[in-house]
């Protein structure tokens, strides 16, 4: 069997190519010895950056589920005039690393076993992935694979509860405003199948990979880990009610910490329910920009299966996705991703990666182009529209008065983390939403056309920039890609946000009966229009 931590390769100024990554990956593969069927837990399309694509088409590869992929069948080039997209960014980014003619032999070993592959993407409460989704992420052999070895998360009818966090912790975790409930370690039943074994007689048949990406996260602090299995792979009840404990324990006190007290409950029922049950392994990747192209790197890559493995992937992805500034800029211009980004509940990642960065009194600068709504369903996009972005105090008191806010903990926490308590100013600037549906929100409205012509994507560079607007020279900080990083001042992410909000720690209630949503929240506007 593999050592506890296996691989743990790469730095801040790597850029690991697929030859060094296949070398570690198929070493690991070969210690695991032979196996009836391996389970993949990679992320959904919108961790499109963290490579897991890839990597779980290396584990099939690897075990000749399916050919390699021609490596030319994957080139994109750009020729919009937005900056590259996501999808044309990672194919920039496979081809680089494509390997050569001189690989060494073990990046091109193979398995004398061929055991039953089933891929389960950790959608959390996403929608399903489209075909289309899955052949740009995985490649096309696998999207051609029949019987297509892809399964749907249903979080609603798969998933099986097989513990619970004691309620102190989740009291604790919510400043006392939760309390007698427990927080349910909930998983879909295909991962909970794989522990039928005896661990103390007989060897593991099956082997769980979770793949991903680890970063700095507004929910949990930093992504990844157990995340992957008890949100991405997890049922409604216990995702709500983690937003919700995240939201409430404050998004100062979460963001780039990988010990906190919501990682405290997963660990929790890390260690009571899992160790024992399954053989899960996680592949973690750090991902980070070339400061000169601009294209996606992988710094780090790991193997293991404990939380020593998932701590040093925070220790490095703090160093290339957490940007410490100097001061604060009083204006900041974010960039979303059109294929990305067509929802606020995607987009706020431009505000709350931002948003312990920005002077009091500043402007945040949405440019949106994709966005074309508010959530990723119509019933959150219409409970976001009801309630706006109206800062923590509001957002509460509403939740006491309604039995649907009580029911929805993930859209209550997406309202939470969507409000800038007043404290600076965002202006979004949407490509498929109205003047009046911004500002009805709690949004600043912004002309997406006008701005760009003002604030030229192609032009700027990310960090600081000096540019002239309308005749007046301003100084401004640009970000072209919120998703890989965290930005803030030394100040601002040592103080606790509960000075942003009221502190109340007043009880509210919880209800059982949760209601899926999708993904987590960001940080929006403060006062709705009348």
């Amino acid at each position: 069997m593999p050592k506890p931590l296996f691989c743990s390769i790469g730095g801040e100024d790597a850029a690991l190519s697929d030859d060094e990554i296949k070398s570690n990956l198929f070493s690991f593969l070969d210690s695991l010895g032979p196996r009836e069927d391996v389970l993949l837990l990679p992320p959904d399309y919108t961790r499109f950056h963290s490579q897991a694509g890839k990597l779980s088409r290396f584990i099939c590869e690897y075990y000749n589920f399916v050919s390699p992929i021609d490596k030319m069948e994957e080139e994109g080039t750009c020729t919009s005039d937005e900056p590259e997209t996501k999808k044309q960014k990672m194919e920039a980014v496979s081809n680089d690393s494509s390997t050569g003619d001189n690989m060494k032999e073990s990046t091109t070993a193979s398995s004398a076993h061929s055991p039953a592959i089933t891929i389960l993407p950790a959608l959390g409460t996403h929608a399903p992935m489209t075909e289309d989704q899955i052949e740009t992420m995985f490649g096309k052999n696998l999207v051609q694979k029949e019987p297509s070895p892809f399964l749907v998360h249903d979080w609603r009818n798969d998933v099986e509860t097989i513990g619970h966090a004691p309620a102190s912790m989740v009291e604790s975790a919510t400043n006392g405003m939760v309390k007698d409930k427990q927080w349910p370690a909930q998983l879909n039943k295909v991962v909970w199948s794989k522990r039928n074994h005896d661990p103390e007689q007989q060897p593991h048949k099956s082997v769980v990979l979770s793949i991903g990406q680890v970063v700095p996260h507004e929910v949990l602090g930093m992504a990844n880990y157990n995340k992957n299995l008890f949100v991405g792979v997890g049922g409604v009840e216990a995702i709500n009610l983690s937003h919700f404990i995240g939201a409430v324990h404050g998004m100062e006190n979460m963001m780039g910490r990988s010990s906190n007290p919501l990682r405290s409950i997963l660990n929790y029922a890390s260690e009571h329910f899992l160790q024992r049950e399954l053989d899960l392994w996680y592949i973690l990747t750090v991902m980070g920009t070339d400061e000169e192209t601009g294209k996606v790197e992988m710094k780090g890559f790991y193997i293991g299966n404990d939380i020593q493995c998932y701590n040093l992937a925070c220790d490095l992805s703090l160093k290339v996705n957490f940007t410490m500034l100097p001061r604060q800029p009083k204006k900041i211009i974010v960039h979303l991703d059109k294929d990305e980004f067509h929802s606020t509940w995607l987009g706020n990642k431009a505000i709350y990666r931002t948003r312990m960065a920005i002077a009091d009194e500043g402007e945040l600068i949405v440019l949106a182009p994709g966005v074309s709504q508010f959530g990723e369903d119509e019933k959150i996009d219409a409970l976001i529209r009801e309630y706006g972005y109206v800062g923590t105090p509001a957002t509460l008191k509403s939740m006491k008065e309604s039995n649907t806010l009580q029911e929805n903990l993930s859209a209550v926490a997406h309202l939470i983390h969507g409000s800038s308590e007043g404290r600076f100013q965002i202006k979004y600037c949407p490509g498929k939403l109205s003047k009046e549906e911004i500002e009805k929100v709690g949004f600043n409205y912004g002309d997406l056309d006008a701005t760009m012509k003002e604030y030229n994507v192609q032009s700027l560079k990310d960090g600081w920039n000096t540019i002239s607007v309308g005749g007046v020279e301003e100084e401004i900080y640009f970000i072209s890609n919120p998703a890989l990083g965290l930005w803030a001042v030394q100040k601002r992410f040592d103080k606790s946000n509960h000075d942003d909000a009221d502190g109340s720690a007043d009880s509210v209630n919880v209800s059982s009966n949760q209601s899926a949503s999708t993904d987590s929240g960001g940080i929006g506007g403060w006062k709705k229009a009348p």
